[in-house]
């Protein structure tokens, strides 16, 4: 079973691509949770911090597979490394640690731009690393729930994944050419499930019709611990802060035209500086003072998607 992260719940494209949606309302949602006078909320960061050092042989894929991250964002964590080809003994950055998606911390959440799943169920929170639609096939969002499951699925071509691929057969049983994997949750959404995979390289990858894909043993765990009804929420969220333990944390990705980028070897676009200062400031609210700008802007400018304190101490 791949490396889990848990914490206790407390409360293609080119340049152009890369655009950072929702941007307007990360600065609101973040002014109405974080208003002025506000100084700390409850903790909203999970896992811990690590790195290992390359093994012989090793690619950047099979270090993300050992320790259950996806290849966006292990790539993203560790610029300077070749991804196929690392220096053995180099320091690999794991990024095992994440600020909570801003969505209700009920049921799952995805975060597209991350490519990770959350899972909330009795006061803890679990993550997975995903696969989502491609470009043309972008995963949706918003909100819907979980109507069905299937062990051992049987993958039936939508038409419109017929018409993309007129060679699909009908119908693929279960076994491993089934894209599914052994599991499915099935979504109210028609066409979309949660489901494995017989690529498990694809994790961390846009490289599906528009449904999700995790890794097998996560599925697996999902699958059990997942009921019918479960609420699913979907969002895009490049940019993430929160509070652990009275600082607040500033966590930037590419997005997913940058994880595209990424896989190209190319550097992805930072975030428009405004926005990124008025998301922090208002996130900080009466902690603004405590701010270090400097870190907010390096934070943006290097997208390494792992949270950084972007506040002093005192």
């Amino acid at each position: 079973m791949g490396t889990r992260i848990s914490g206790r719940q407390t409360t293609g494209q080119d340049m152009a691509a890369c655009r950072w949606p929702g941007w307007v309302d990360i600065v609101l949602v973040c002014a109405c949770c974080f208003g002025a006078g506000t100084a700390v909320r409850a903790e909203d960061v999970i896992g811990t911090a690590a790195a290992e050092r390359v093994r012989s042989g090793d690619t950047l894929l099979e270090i993300a597979r050992r320790h259950d991250l996806g290849f966006a964002e292990i790539r993203a964590a560790n610029p300077g490394l070749d991804p196929w080809l690392p220096q053995e003994d180099a320091l690999v950055i794991l990024p095992l640690e994440h600020v909570l998606p801003d969505a209700p911390r009920r049921g799952i959440v995805i975060n597209l731009a991350e490519l990770r799943l959350y899972h909330y169920a009795q006061g803890d929170v679990e993550s997975f690393p995903l696969g989502i639609g491609r470009t043309g096939w972008q995963t949706r969002t918003g909100r819907t729930s979980v109507v069905r499951k299937a062990s051992r699925p049987v993958w039936v071509p939508t038409a419109s994944e017929r018409a993309d691929e007129p060679e699909l057969p009908a119908r693929v049983p279960p076994g491993p050419d089934n894209p599914m994997g052994d599991f499915a949750l099935y979504l109210a959404w028609p066409g979309y499930a949660i489901h494995g995979t017989n690529r498990p390289y694809s994790i961390g990858r846009r490289d599906s019709h528009g449904c999700v894909r995790l890794y097998p043993d996560d599925i697996a765990r999902l699958y059990r611990s997942v009921p019918i009804h479960t609420q699913v929420t979907v969002v895009d969220q490049p940019v993430k802060l929160g509070w652990r333990s009275g600082q607040l944390y500033l966590e930037v990705h590419s997005g997913q035209a940058g994880a595209d980028l990424l896989e190209q070897g190319v550097t992805p676009p930072p975030p428009p500086l405004q926005l990124l200062l008025a998301a922090v400031s208002a996130a900080a609210g009466g902690q603004a003072h405590r701010v270090v700008w400097d870190t907010v802007v390096l934070t943006g400018q290097q997208m390494r998607g792992v949270p950084v304190q972007v506040t002093r101490g005192d």
